[in-house]
């Protein structure tokens, strides 16, 4: 395998890892929509299934994923950071 996340859609702003990716760790991910590639790197630890920033977001920014709004931040979040709870509040309710 080639890539270590997977984008869903072009435009998303986290990529979900497909594999535990490792801090510092230069990753490419796979765009589902039209296979387009992406690169980050990762700044801290990302388990396997959790989600990868891909974009510079403020805090309160929405989050994108299946081009759909899934939260907002609670803190300003870099490209390459983990995202989680820790520092996004679900869209969801």
């Amino acid at each position: 395998m080639s890539h270590s996340f997977l984008v869903h859609n072009e435009g998303d702003h986290v990529g979900v890892a497909v594999r535990d990716i490792e801090a510092g760790e230069e990753v490419e991910g796979l765009v589902m929509e039209n296979g387009g590639r992406v690169s980050v790197k990762s700044k801290g630890a990302i388990p396997l299934g959790h989600k990868i920033a891909l974009v510079e977001l403020a805090d309160g920014a929405d989050v994108l994923k299946y081009q759909t709004k899934i939260g907002v931040t609670s803190q300003p979040i870099s490209p390459g950071d983990y995202v989680h709870t820790h520092n996004i509040r679900s869209a969801r309710w």
